[in-house]
């Protein structure tokens, strides 16, 4: 079995400020990395580049696609690409508002990304968004509801179902619980683990919550200034930290 995406040596500078520096790694079908760091870290711009939403300095990203083996992301035409994030690809903001039509229904939110791949059958797409709303455990009564209607959290599960109603092979999420309250979190992570474990989605996922990349992933990358000082299974990293960085990130958890 392949690696169904390839990272080698990724760096952007903003300037003088290096905000990745030669960053490399590999992603297995089925596997969910966390990116973890404190605010400045580097793992957002991370995420941006290996998603293509940011062109790098150097480096490359080269994920392998259904029909034509591995592809430099950056070597695809900007059609291409585009086509890459509305079928194998899904990328959950922190922010839901970024990643929803807030003006249209939860239904016509899901249904989208599939009228992008020319399905245009009315009953087609209802009961797409109704089975996805289903699945992210939403009320399917509220399918016609504007997201301007809903808390923070059922948004959040409404960007999910939009994301994947298309089937993706990979998923990026970008801190996909924080600014949740407690309770709202745990049922979201919860559902997430659940959906990447039955679905075996891979996924890359950036938190500054030391808890979130325990419960959702199987491996983790600690970033500091940029650069990756320690990676490794995620059991391992929490629980026997080697680099005294990752030893600092989970002592301040642990403590009262």
């Amino acid at each position: 079995m392949n690696p169904i995406l390839r990272v080698a040596g990724l760096t952007k500078r903003y300037g003088d400020r290096i905000a990745v520096a030669d960053v490399s790694f590999e992603l297995w079908p089925g596997e969910v990395l966390a990116v973890v760091g404190e605010s400045g870290s580097g793992k957002t711009t991370l995420l941006s580049c290996v998603s293509a939403r940011l062109r790098p300095d150097v480096g490359r990203v080269e994920f392998e696609t259904r029909h034509e083996g591995f592809m430099d992301v950056f070597s695809l035409s900007e059609a291409e690409r585009r086509l890459l994030a509305r079928t194998d690809w899904g990328y959950v903001h922190q922010s839901p508002e970024e990643g929803l039509r807030m003006d249209v229904s939860a239904g016509a939110n899901v249904g989208e990304r599939l009228m992008a791949l020319g399905e245009r059958h009315y009953g087609r797409l209802r009961s797409a968004g109704a089975e996805w709303l289903e699945r992210v455990e939403m009320d399917t009564a509220r399918l016609d509801e504007l997201p301007l209607t809903f808390s923070g959290g059922m948004r959040q599960r409404l960007q999910i179902a939009r994301n994947l109603v298309t089937r993706p092979r990979l998923v990026f999420m970008d801190e996909p619980t924080a600014g949740l309250d407690v309770s709202v979190q745990a049922k979201l992570l919860d559902l997430l683990r659940s959906l990447t474990r039955r679905l075996g989605l891979a996924a890359i996922v950036v938190t500054h919550d030391l808890a979130v990349a325990r419960l959702l992933a199987h491996r983790m990358i600690v970033m500091k200034d940029g650069r990756v000082v320690e990676e490794g299974l995620t059991d391992q990293v929490l629980d026997d930290p080697q680099h005294p960085y990752t030893q600092l990130l989970v002592s301040s958890v642990l403590q009262p």
